[in-house]
């Protein structure tokens, strides 16, 4: 009896402390969502996103509520001397936030951390050859997101080049929500899952080709090193040089369309 009565006071322990859990960040988001956007918080997204100036109002209104409630959520840490300040937290929330418009989401729920380094770090594991090489951005199945600052700023205001830290590393965690990084999220409904695999998985092996030739693609030859980064690099293409996706790779064009639910091709 006592046994039993323990484990009855420890599962409703437990119940306890997600049901706090939820109703804590329930009333965060819904503080946030109140919130006015600070007029300084508008000037720094307008000066170093450009692109936010060209989205529709309704689109511009949605990033500004994710950005509020990414920024009550997450926390940002600098090393190697990066003080952090609203010019990197709202650049780079700014700029995650991209990923999320249109759709129901729960604001990437398994980042808890944003490390920022001033420029190219060392990677946290060693590589294959066991040597720790430079990297300018990492994601993290739970915990963390690791940028360089001087791409994350850069990136965003060259926003039409097809590379992007942040989104490369972003649409990793979006990838990262069922717990693998496999170039496969979380898809709308079970049928677009064959679509999906046979349009990516296709263009993949085309780029892992042409960089076996040495020809050249708007999708960066990193794309090519497995499937998790194949969609993080269309990712980026995806969102900076939408035109040229849609003429150069259609159906890849259509099947990141239909998941990331924007029209970027409006904007640019």
């Amino acid at each position: 009896m006592t046994n039993t009565l323990i484990s009855i006071a420890i599962v409703v322990a437990i119940v306890a402390v997600f049901a706090t859990r939820f109703v804590l960040k329930h009333m965060r988001r819904k503080r946030a969502r109140r919130a006015p956007f600070p007029d300084n918080w508008l000037k720094i997204i307008t000066r170093n996103l450009p692109v936010y100036k060209k989205l529709p109002r309704e689109l511009q209104a949605q990033l500004q509520e994710a950005v509020k409630i990414f920024l009550a959520e997450k926390t940002f840490e600098g090393y190697e001397g990066v003080v952090i300040d609203d010019e990197i937290r709202l650049t780079v929330a700014s700029q995650a936030c991209l990923l999320i418009l249109n759709r129901k989401n729960n604001y990437y729920p398994h980042l808890d951390t944003i490390c920022i380094y001033p420029s190219a770090f060392l990677e946290k594991d060693p590589g294959p050859d066991g040597r720790r090489h430079a990297r300018i951005g990492e994601s993290w199945t739970r915990g963390s997101v690791v940028l360089a600052w001087d791409h994350s700023k850069g990136d965003a205001r060259n926003f039409h080049d097809g590379h992007n830290v942040v989104i490369h590393e972003f649409s990793h965690q979006l990838d990262q929500l069922d717990g693998s990084s496999d170039g496969a999220p979380i898809l709308e409904d079970r049928s677009c899952y064959q679509s999906w695999a046979n349009v990516l998985s296709k263009d993949y092996m085309k780029l892992r080709k042409k960089v076996k030739n040495r020809q050249r693609d708007i999708l960066d030859e990193y794309g090519a090193t497995n499937p998790a980064e194949f969609f993080a690099v269309a990712s980026e293409v995806f969102f900076e040089r939408p035109d040229a996706m849609k003429k150069k790779h259609p159906e890849l064009f259509e099947e990141l369309k239909r998941y990331y639910k924007v029209a970027p091709e409006e904007w640019l």
